[in-house]
């Protein structure tokens, strides 16, 4: 399935998602305090990726996907302005002008790294800490092929202290006087020193920050050692599977269609119909739209699970009152529970995203909920087939005719 297909947009629309000041709030007593999204550092770097200059597919969807989509009232006022002597306004964009929509919120400020070095990165990431306001929560997405290396303690590509101070079910001494260090995560070409690999250690002095953590990479398990070495607080990672999705869509490449991950936290329903094989051309936009509909009902309904969990993480819980986190963290919960229960997929833990902290047992996909929701949307494009569901498990009775309905 090509990117476009049936969409609504990557960015935060007040008139398709839950209006920020309707979002049900977490218990005092659980989330000590309540976080703003104000920043994000976004970077990917694939070979041979689609990308508008230095702009790549996967960053460009994870910067829509942190904007506010303009109101209809702000197109409205725009385009009724009159010209001189009475006369309707060119409808030309001007693209001098503040466009913001003075009706929303301000966007969170976003940086763009592309092929960055890690001094630069380094920078970036500090000059955002040192801005950030008591209530801020900064998110960091890092997309880039793994690198684990073995290298002497005196080479200058040594960025990161060694991965037994990390994590110490990696470090293992080689009997040659070298080390292994952590994996890292590759944002440029091989034998530059080191230049372009970012550590998950070099992450961990900025932890004395809240954080949101991204990491959509075949070497995303490296971040895990992050928790437990934080410097004051504990961050929120949401990470990729170690393994390649096995897409069915004939012709999608993760260098044609970019990452599958990225896609789910972006453009969740066509990121799954690109894994059940579905192209753009082939939705009918009925079905697709009832897909979408039953997809953000469920959405809600996480949501409240979450917020009234009595074992929800703090770490998930102060932030689950901003929509750009909160949407994201439902797209990672839907997901999980898609791959979870994939055919080629199901019971194989190299395919299957993480999130630490956990979260509630209540939202596992091994749930009768989070399996429910599942198979009614397979149902609705009919592809029941391609799922394994728990045994005995049906679908509610007023779902009971849509496959029928809308497959043919």
């Amino acid at each position: 399935m090509s990117a476009r297909g049936p969409s609504r947009p990557l960015r935060y629309s007040l008139v398709l998602d839950c209006h920020p000041d309707s979002l049900p709030h977490v218990s005092a007593s659980v989330a000590k305090r309540s976080l703003r999204l104000r920043d994000a550092i976004l970077s990917s770097y694939h070979h041979n990726e689609v990308k508008f200059s230095e702009l790549t597919l996967d960053t460009f969807r994870m910067l829509q996907c942190l904007e506010w989509e303009p109101s209809g009232s702000f197109y409205q006022s725009s385009g009724a302005k009159n010209g001189q002597n009475g006369a309707p306004a060119s409808s030309r964009i001007n693209y001098s002008q503040d466009i913001a929509d003075p009706t929303l919120p301000p966007n969170p400020r976003k940086a763009v790294l592309y092929r960055p070095s890690v001094t630069h990165f380094l920078a970036v990431l500090a000059t955002v800490c040192e801005e950030l306001p008591p209530d801020g929560v900064i998110l960091i997405y890092l997309s880039a092929s793994g690198a684990g290396m073995y290298s002497d303690a005196t080479s200058p590509s040594t960025l990161a202290y060694p991965s037994d101070r990390l994590n110490p079910s990696r470090g293992q001494s080689k009997g040659d006087g070298s080390s292994f260090q952590a994996g890292c995560l590759q944002f440029g070409t091989h034998g530059n020193g080191g230049m372009n690999s970012i550590y998950p250690s070099d992450l961990v002095p900025f932890t004395r920050r809240p954080l949101f953590l991204v990491i959509d990479s075949d070497n995303s398990e490296a971040f895990e050692a992050i928790n437990g070495v934080q410097k004051g607080e504990t961050p929120a990672m949401l990470l990729s599977s170690s393994s390649s999705y096995p897409f069915a869509s004939i012709g999608s490449s993760r260098q044609s269609s970019g990452s599958l991950f990225t896609i789910f936290l972006t453009a969740p329903l066509q990121a799954f119909c690109l894994l059940i094989g579905i192209s753009g051309s082939d939705i009918d936009m009925d079905t697709y739209n009832k897909a979408e509909k039953l997809l953000s009902s469920s959405f809600s309904d996480w949501g409240s699970t979450l917020v009234t969990s009595d074992t929800i993480d703090p770490v998930w819980a102060q932030i689950l009152s901003d929509p750009f986190l909160r949407r994201l963290l439902l797209r990672f919960l839907f997901c999980r529970a898609a791959l979870s229960l994939y055919a080629p997929t199901f019971n194989k833990k190299e395919f299957i995203p993480k999130c630490i902290p956990c979260l509630p047992a209540s939202v596992l996909p091994t749930t009768a909920a989070c399996q429910t929701v599942i198979l009614q949307i397979v149902n609705v494009f009919g592809a029941t087939g391609k799922f394994v569901f728990s045994e005995g498990l049906e679908l509610p009775e007023n779902r009971q005719g849509d496959s029928e309905s809308m497959s043919s």
